[in-house]
């Protein structure tokens, strides 16, 4: 008896988006996000705007993390991914702001898909980065970050892009724990520990909408910086 070809699996994607104080941006990021994700999770991270009820009327699934960390709000989207009947096979995370261009969503989970790697980072190279869109402190740390781990580990990093993607199970060995600024640089770091294998892939990059959190403040340029390179130099004495 002939059976029926089995059909294809097609891996689910699922988005997380931290977001705070985001209203006026976080309904175009959402009504640009391509169709192959299943799911977008967008995480309000204390917000006092409609960055909620926005998100929530442009389709996502909205999650409330009252503690402000970038961390928090990521680690908040990965229990609740954690917590569904099924998981996905990749994660992608994407900053709320309007600064990535969602449509470029399917290059960067291209090398995952094609069993081509564990983990991609949306890098934004300078041709490719509208000017003005990165600050100076920006563009010097992911500098000073990227040459650390190289030199420390090796690592061929060019960027500590927020817009990346990565495989569930990979995500989940990672066991992240990091709250606030040091996201990012922590799952770089702990990738090249557990030897995934990964990939940048270019993407462009614009000027955000509103104020940045972080660069935007030299508060927050501080605490990041710090935190950055505290997590390296912990990974170099291990």
């Amino acid at each position: 008896m002939n059976q029926k070809p089995t059909e294809p699996v097609t891996p689910e994607i699922c988005l997380i988006i931290p977001a705070q104080n985001e209203a006026g941006s976080i309904g175009k990021v959402l009504d640009e996000v391509p169709p192959l994700v299943a799911e977008i999770v967008v995480v309000d991270n204390a917000s006092t705007d409609e960055t909620a009820a926005v998100a929530r009327n442009h389709g996502a699934t909205v999650l409330s993390e009252p503690n402000k960390g970038y961390g928090y709000a990521c680690l908040k989207g990965i229990n609740y991914l954690a917590g569904r009947s099924k998981v996905p096979d990749i994660v992608v995370f994407m900053d709320g702001d309007y600064s990535d261009y969602p449509e470029e969503l399917p290059k960067v989970v291209a090398p995952i898909l094609e069993g081509r790697c564990d983990f991609a980072i949306g890098a934004r190279q300078k041709a490719l980065r509208e000017p003005g869109s990165m600050t100076p402190q920006q563009v010097f740390g992911n500098w000073l970050a990227t040459f650390l781990m190289r030199l420390l580990f090796g690592a061929r990093f060019t960027d500590l892009g927020p817009f990346r993607a990565i495989r569930y199970d990979a995500l989940q060995r990672l066991n992240m724990e990091d709250k606030t600024y040091g996201w990012t640089v922590e799952m770089q770091l702990k990738a090249l520990r557990h030897k995934l294998t990964y990939t940048e892939i270019p993407v462009r990059y614009k000027k955000r909408i509103g104020v940045s959190k972080v660069s935007g403040t030299i508060k927050g340029s501080i605490f990041a910086g710090v935190k950055i390179l505290g997590w390296i130099f912990k990974y170099s004495i291990r």
